[in-house]
C-alpha cells in the first residue's frame, strides 16, 4: 500500500503536482507568480523544482513565494544530476538548493537519476543522513528503472529509510512505466509523480494547428516525438476533447491521473493561461470507457528492458 505524502502540517499531497523548470527560463518572476498563485488557487499543494533548473534560478524564485503558505505545501527538489551521485555531490549541491529556495528543511530530495558510476550505497548513505539530521522528509529518486528503483529499496533499508517516491516520464505516447515501473510502485509502495504529461506540448493539439513549442525548438523534444504514430494520436486525442467538450491538455492530465496505480503527474507551462486546461485535470472525472478509448489511441508499450527508456531533467 502507497503512504500517502504529507506536507509539515499533515496537509496530504494534492491529485497533480507542478512542476517549476519553467520558472526563471521560459516564465519571467511575473509569470512564474502568476502560475504560483493560481496553483494555491485550485489547491495544488505539491511544488517540484531542481538544483540545475535554470541554473538556480527556479529554486530562488519558488523559494522566495512559499510566504505563509510553506507549512501546508510539499516541496521537492533533486541533486545529483551533474557530478555524479557521491555523498560530497548530493550533500553539496543540496546546500546550495536549501540556501536558494531560503528553507531549513526540504520536503521531499530526489537523486535526479541513477549514477552507474558510484556505489548506491554511498548515495543512499548520503540520503539517509539529511534525513537523519532532519533537512529532508522524503526520500525520491527520478529517471531511475524498475529494477533500479528496487536496487535502492533494498539498499535504503540498510540504513533505516526509504524510498518514498519516484519520478518517472508518462503521458499517451510514452508509456514505457506502465509495463514495469508503475505495478513495482504499487507493489513496493511508492509513490509516483511522473512528469511530461502533456509530452513537451503534443497532447495539447497546438503543433497540429501550426503552433510551436519545445518541439520546433528543441532537437531532443523534435526526436523524442518525432514519430508519426505519435502525432496521430495527438490528432485523434484533440477530436475526442472536442467531442466530449473539453480541451485535450485537459484529457491529456486526467488520462495519466487515472491509471490504476494512482499517480500524481506533474504539470507545468510558460504561462497562468497556458496552465489552465491542465489545472483543469484536477476536477475532471474520467470515466472507465474514455480512458480505454484514449489508450487505444497509441500502441500497448513493448516488453520490458533493462534500461530506462530516455532521459531528461524532468
Amino acid at each position: 500500500m502507497i503512504k500517502p505524502l504529507t506536507s509539515p502540517d499533515g496537509t496530504p499531497a494534492s491529485r497533480l503536482a507542478f512542476g517549476t523548470m519553467q520558472f526563471g527560463g521560459r516564465a519571467d518572476a511575473a509569470a512564474s507568480c502568476a502560475m504560483f498563485d493560481a496553483c494555491i488557487a485550485e489547491g495544488i499543494t505539491h511544488f517540484d523544482t531542481a538544483h540545475v533548473y535554470n541554473d538556480g534560478a527556479s529554486e530562488e524564485l519558488l523559494g522566495g513565494m512559499l510566504g505563509p503558505h510553506r507549512d501546508r505545501l510539499i516541496i521537492a527538489t533533486k541533486a545529483a544530476y551533474t557530478g555524479g551521485g557521491s555523498k560530497k555531490n548530493i550533500q553539496d549541491s543540496f546546500a546550495i538548493s536549501r540556501k536558494r529556495l531560503n528553507m531549513d528543511m526540504v520536503d521531499i530530495l530526489y537523486m535526479h537519476r541513477f549514477d552507474p558510476d558510484t556505489d548506491l550505497h554511498e548515495s543512499m548513505e548520503a540520503l539517509a543522513e539529511l534525513k537523519a539530521k532532519g533537512l529532508i522528509r522524503y526520500v525520491g529518486v527520478s529517471n531511475f528503472a524498475a529494477w533500479q528503483v528496487v536496487k535502492a529499496l533494498n539498499i535504503a533499508a540498510k540504513f533505516d529509510i526509504t524510498i518514498d517516491i519516484l519520478q518517472p516520464m508518462y503521458n499517451l505516447v510514452k508509456r514505457q512505466a506502465e509495463v514495469e515501473i508503475l505495478p513495482m510502485c504499487a507493489d513496493q509502495g511508492v509513490a509516483c509523480a511522473p512528469y511530461s504529461p502533456l509530452g513537451g506540448g503534443l497532447l495539447t493539439g497546438k503543433y497540429g494547428t501550426g503552433g510551436g513549442g519545445r518541439l520546433t525548438e528543441d532537437d531532443r523534444y523534435a526526436a523524442r516525438y518525432g514519430l508519426d504514430w505519435m502525432h496521430a494520436a495527438a490528432t485523434g486525442l484533440s477530436a475526442v476533447a472536442q467531442e466530449v467538450g473539453t480541451d485535450a491538455a485537459t484529457l491529456a492530465v486526467a488520462w495519466a491521473a487515472a491509471h490504476p496505480m494512482g499517480p500524481t503527474p506533474i504539470i507545468s507551462a510558460r504561462s497562468a493561461e497556458q496552465l489552465v486546461p491542465s489545472l483543469d485535470a484536477l476536477d475532471y472525472e474520467m470515466s472507465p470507457d474514455l480512458y480505454a478509448r484514449l489508450a487505444a489511441l497509441s500502441p500497448t508499450p513493448p516488453p520490458a528492458t533493462d534500461r530506462i527508456e530516455e532521459q531528461e531533467t524532468g
